[in-house]
């Protein structure tokens, strides 16, 4: 279905891997599932809309599940793609009458494309086109490693509408080889990927790199990273100067200059958006997933995380980490303490929030 030659490609521009997963659409020949938080009704969407009412029509099965707070789009959009044998579904829709807040803020964050027992695509990036311009991160994999993600997506489609179900169950860890997919859903105390991330911080030895493109880290998750940087590992956190959430960047710089302090190293990505979501240890273990460093991925969210030691997707993650921190400029202690009174203000009054964010 592709003219690469390795089983893993990993992706950072929108327009490349778009393409990409257009051409493995107009491949396929038995199904393709696709799991989003968002699909826009841009020309994005509409493409990928179109390709899949495509292959609706040829007979190849279609399986769409999409976050209903997430995305803008309704069932309408999908009309023909339906009328042809398609099955799309939202994932909780979103109740007004009825505990508003506590169950509609638990989403479905994942974003995976399978095709045919073949090729998965999964990470950082939804089916939209505002991300066209951003720096994501995006795993094509081919092999037998799809079939688990596979399993991963029938079983989220079967949950698409439970608000109550066996989370044990539903988080079990899943291997394949030397891969790892960890699963989160929503939960104060479970938040398995979280804790994941606190052992490899207290297990690396050398270097960490993140690129998360919000940072809300937990109190333990901050004293893994500065108990690990203050044990001489290299900790490096990639942010952009600017993200898509405001309010985020305000209350994450309350954190920023204790971290610093504490031997951390914050870079800024100043093209754009950064919306990549991974983490690399010690050059031996890589992860890529959807799930941000923050309150909301962690507590409310459904994510995934696939972590591996493979040597070629290890290699790519350097490159990707390379180029992204070829454009960033290092955390400035000395103009984050001379940040003006006002701003020290909002970022203590808007902190409360940061377990919603």
């Amino acid at each position: 279905m592709s003219n690469s030659t390795s089983a893993y490609k990993l992706y950072s521009d929108p327009w490349k891997f778009y393409n990409a997963m257009l051409e493995d659409i107009e491949q396929a020949r038995e199904f393709i599932y696709v799991e989003t938080y968002k699909f826009g009704s841009g020309s994005i969407g509409e493409r990928f809309r179109n390709a899949l009412t495509k292959k609706a029509k040829e007979g190849v099965k279609i399986k769409l599940l999409i976050d209903s707070w997430g995305t803008a789009v309704s069932l309408s959009f999908f009309t023909e793609m339906i009328q042809h044998g398609a099955e799309v579904r939202f994932f909780k829709k979103i109740k007004f009458f009825i505990d508003f807040f506590t169950k509609n803020h638990r989403r479905n964050h994942r974003k995976m494309m399978i095709i045919d027992n073949s090729i998965t695509y999964f990470g950082s990036a939804n089916i939209a086109g505002h991300s066209l311009n951003w720096r994501e991160s995006m795993l094509r994999i081919q092999g037998g490693l799809t079939e688990k993600f596979k399993e991963v997506f029938s079983e989220d489609f079967r949950l698409y509408n439970k608000y109550v179900f066996n989370k044990p169950y539903f988080t079990r860890l899943i291997k394949y080889n030397d891969f790892e997919i960890i699963r989160d859903v929503p939960s104060i105390t479970r938040q398995r990927i979280k804790k994941r991330y606190e052992q490899l911080f207290k297990s690396a030895e050398e270097k960490v790199f993140i690129e998360t493109p919000y940072f809300l880290p937990s109190f333990l998750l901050r004293k893994a990273m500065m108990d690990a940087a203050n044990r001489n590992v290299e900790v490096n956190v990639i942010l952009p100067k600017h993200s898509d959430v405001g309010l985020v960047d305000v209350i994450r710089n309350k954190y920023l200059g204790h971290l610093h302090r504490n031997n951390i190293k914050i870079w800024y990505y100043l093209p754009h958006n950064l919306h990549a979501k991974i983490m690399l240890v010690d050059y031996k273990l890589f992860c890529i997933g959807s799930a941000n460093f923050d309150y909301r991925s962690f507590r409310y969210q459904h994510e995934l995380l696939l972590i591996g030691e493979e040597p070629d997707i290890l290699d790519q993650f350097k490159i990707h980490i390379n180029n992204t921190l070829m454009n960033c400029e290092p955390f400035n202690y000395e103009d984050w303490k001379r940040r003006p009174f006002i701003q020290k203000l909002i970022e203590w009054m808007f902190l409360p929030f940061r377990y919603l964010l």
